[in-house]
């Protein structure tokens, strides 16, 4: 009888405080940077613990850097299935255009949309949700003249068709980057408005980037 009611008792607080949402973001150095203090997950942390939400998810951070999509399909697995996610961020896109100039080792398109998808149909298998995100910048002039520009504008155009095809949420990050640098970088800097180094993610930057995920993860809730 003592058994019994003790079993009655903790299913009752189960019910009562469910498990949060086990929330992956899965991706290259920013993402790996963004688990880091002052970083956008650890911010979206902060805010929802300030809103009241601390209990409602919990976020780990899976990024590396240097990633491109096929790393992302290598290490899908251990990184992220075996965690059992709720929920998984896709941020990739940027070294698989970065990468093309800079080491000639970057992801022609075919072969890009061909490991994405893979990952996406693996992940859909286990029933977690799964929210994409298109890939931010690589440098912020505002009139289109950063070397990466049209590469970047296509396969943030890819991931878009994906998210499409797929049924699945979608963070323009692209776009909110741009709309942002449209607004606030009059000199046509290409630095320093919300990424240190053209790419990676100043205070700014990650801050966007908390607000971004955080609104499409609450109507995930």
């Amino acid at each position: 009888m003592k058994s019994l009611l003790t079993a009655l008792i903790l299913i009752s607080c189960m019910a009562f405080f469910p498990k949060p949402k086990k929330v992956i973001f899965f991706g290259d150095s920013i993402t790996q940077a963004g688990a880091q203090t002052g970083g956008y997950i650890q911010l979206m942390d902060s805010i929802c613990k300030k809103e009241g939400l601390g209990s409602a998810f919990e976020l780990i951070g899976k990024g590396i850097g240097g990633n491109k999509v096929t790393d992302l399909y290598l290490r899908l697995e251990k990184d992220v299935l075996a965690h059992q996610p709720d929920v998984v961020f896709i941020y990739i896109g940027i070294n698989d255009v970065w990468h093309k100039a800079g080491a000639g080792t970057g992801t022609d398109a075919d072969k890009f949309i061909q490991f994405y998808q893979a990952i996406i149909d693996k992940i859909k298998a286990t029933g977690a949700e799964i929210i994409l995100s298109t890939p931010s910048v690589i440098g912020e002039k505002t009139d289109n003249s950063n070397q990466q520009d049209g590469d970047l504008n296509h396969y943030a155009n890819l991931i878009r068709n994906l998210a499409s095809k797929n049924g699945l949420a979608l963070v323009d990050l692209r776009k909110a980057f741009m709309n942002y640098n449209e607004l606030h970088n009059k000199t046509n800097a290409d630095r320093g408005i919300l990424t240190t180094d053209r790419v990676h993610l100043n205070a700014a930057g990650n801050l966007l980037v908390a607000q971004e995920f955080l609104a499409k993860l609450k109507a995930k809730k």
